[in-house]
């Protein structure tokens, strides 16, 4: 039996993953802290097997950019010190792909991070003082996830998704993008539990997403045929130059198949699949609160 702790009470990915092993009522015992206030700082980690750190800021006022670091860089640190401190095995923490200050390309091993955003250079800079503080009697995984989606999901996905429903036509686009459906992410969370190894990981679906395919599969899982034209590919290919926006959606973005985690991965001479949902069917599941 594995007991984990998740920080952050309402995080997306945190609760998801919470749902995901509920399934193995036998094998994990998932509870979950909020770190809003300093009253987790009374809260014993002592028996936890794993802490799963999903909490961030990820918006705040232009004014108050000092506060990503003092809650995505300064209190992880504290919590991974109380953490090891207390006998925690395993620390979990979720980064992003944002800290290699860019929204299109081809990510490979060699691939520098050179953050932009203060979010994202918040994020980069816990990395590097997890991995100082790691060994290997307490276990530093640390997760660079592209796109998530899923049910309810925030973000992005979910305004694509819209106009997938209200635009009469899309663009004709030949890009690839990395992306994970949020029960994949959750399937691999629980593997590297099972694993009990930490590293730098890059979990994604087995395939690239196509923009337009995506955006067509969404429509017609709502029973909608979208149509297609290559006749704006010449403003998209403009708008690439200038727009941060247009680069996020019409751009292509990818984490090369051989980084760790990518399917397939390995994890102590253990080769792991850990997709349990397909690309078709993680748009019907998702689609399900989009429109409705």
């Amino acid at each position: 039996m594995k007991k984990v702790l998740v920080t952050g009470v309402n995080s997306y990915i945190g609760t998801s993953f919470k749902k995901w092993v509920s399934q193995y009522p036998d094998k994990y015992i998932v509870e979950s802290i909020s770190l809003r206030d300093e009253r987790w700082k009374g809260h014993s980690f002592k028996g936890y097997d794993v802490v799963f750190h999903t909490a961030a800021i990820v918006h705040v006022k232009e004014n108050e950019t000092d506060h990503y670091y003092k809650v995505n860089r300064d209190l992880t640190l504290e919590l991974a010190k109380k953490a090891k401190k207390e006998g925690v095995k395993q620390f979990i923490f979720l980064s992003t792909m944002g800290v290699y200050g860019t929204e299109t390309g081809h990510i490979t091993n060699s691939t520098i991070p050179v953050p932009k955003t203060p979010y994202a250079k918040s994020k980069y800079e816990a990395e590097q003082l997890l991995e100082k503080l790691g060994d290997q009697g307490f276990l530093i995984a640390i997760l660079r996830p592209p796109i998530v989606y899923g049910r309810n999901c925030p973000g992005n996905y979910t305004r694509l998704a819209t106009l997938a429903l209200k635009a009469p036509f899309f663009p004709n686009i030949d890009n690839e993008r990395s992306m994970i459906y949020i029960d994949n992410l959750s399937e691999f969370i629980r593997v590297l539990i099972d694993h009990q190894v930490g590293g730098l990981y890059f979990p994604q679906n087995k395939d690239y997403v196509n923009t337009t395919e995506l955006v067509k599969a969404i429509a017609e899982a709502h029973g909608k045929t979208l149509k297609v034209t290559s006749i704006f590919n010449w403003a998209v290919s403009k708008g690439l130059k200038q727009s941060e926006t247009f680069r996020k959606v019409f751009g292509s973005f990818v984490y090369d198949k051989e980084m760790a985690g990518s399917p397939s991965t390995v994890m102590n001479g253990e080769i792991i699949e850990y997709e349990t949902v397909s690309f078709e069917e993680s748009i019907i599941a998702t689609g399900k609160n989009i429109g409705d």
